[in-house]
């Protein structure tokens, strides 16, 4: 089912959004959104009933909705939710996914996590190579202001909330033009992505911190080595359709 969920979304943005790449990226990032608000939800419920109270995850996944927020609102400064269509399409799909996520992640938490997972990594493929095939025309247009503040002038303690792969504030975009904007995009899809498998692992109830956490710590080897074989498919697959695209 998680597969032909993530099938079904990749249909709709290839089908109506070939060509409409604003418009596609503000689909996208509307959808992306989702998973976490149902991870919180879910979470809260949990906590408010007294069943599991775990301050981190919800730290995390609030960061990463944070994150996927400011990906929209880039997408809407350059006219992604011009038309009525698009808002509806994106709208509907929010509907749809959030329903179905907050069960599966009552059944399965891992095959919730999965399902971003795969999201995510659709994202940053689409971002990727949408950097390759744009990047001279990119860096002669400027960065959105929501960008320039979100990324390089703002409080960046949220940024750093979801880089749970590495120490806090290794990582500071430079935002100078639009190719830069969309390369911090694609990015902060890779640290979803590396999130998303440290989560899936058996022990991420007792080794998932949040960054900020005064218990936080290197995650374990075998989630290391997890992200690592995720990070090098990824990789892989981008290459490949590259060459099937040349």
């Amino acid at each position: 089912m998680i597969r032909l969920l993530v099938d079904f979304l990749e249909f709709v943005l290839n089908a109506f959004y070939r060509e409409r790449l604003y418009a596609r990226f503000y689909v996208l990032e509307t959808v992306a959104r989702v998973p976490y608000f149902a991870f919180l939800s879910v979470l809260h419920l949990y906590e408010s009933l007294g069943w599991w109270r775990k301050s981190d995850w919800l730290k995390v996944h609030f960061a990463e909705s944070w994150n996927e927020l400011h990906h929209l609102l880039i997408a809407e400064s350059l006219g992604g939710n011009k038309y009525w269509i698009d808002r509806f399409i994106a709208h509907s799909g929010v509907v749809i996914y959030y329903w179905i996520l907050i069960f599966v992640y009552i059944i399965s938490p891992s095959s919730a996590y999965y399902f971003t997972q795969l999201i995510e990594e659709h994202a940053y493929h689409t971002y990727d190579i949408f950097l390759k095939e744009h990047e001279a025309e990119l860096k002669t247009q400027p960065a959105p202001q929501v960008a320039i503040n979100y990324y390089r002038d703002g409080d960046l303690y949220m940024f750093d909330e979801f880089q749970t792969s590495h120490p806090i504030a290794e990582r500071r975009p430079k935002i100078e033009n639009l190719y830069d904007v969309y390369v911090a995009i694609r990015d902060d899809e890779g640290e979803h992505i590396k999130t998303m498998v440290a989560c899936q692992q058996s022990d991420a109830q007792l080794t998932f911190k949040s960054p900020h956490s005064p218990e936080a710590k290197f995650l374990p080897e075998e989630t290391i080595h997890a992200i690592n074989q995720t990070a090098e498919s990824i990789i892989e697959d981008t290459n490949a359709d590259e060459v099937l695209m040349s």
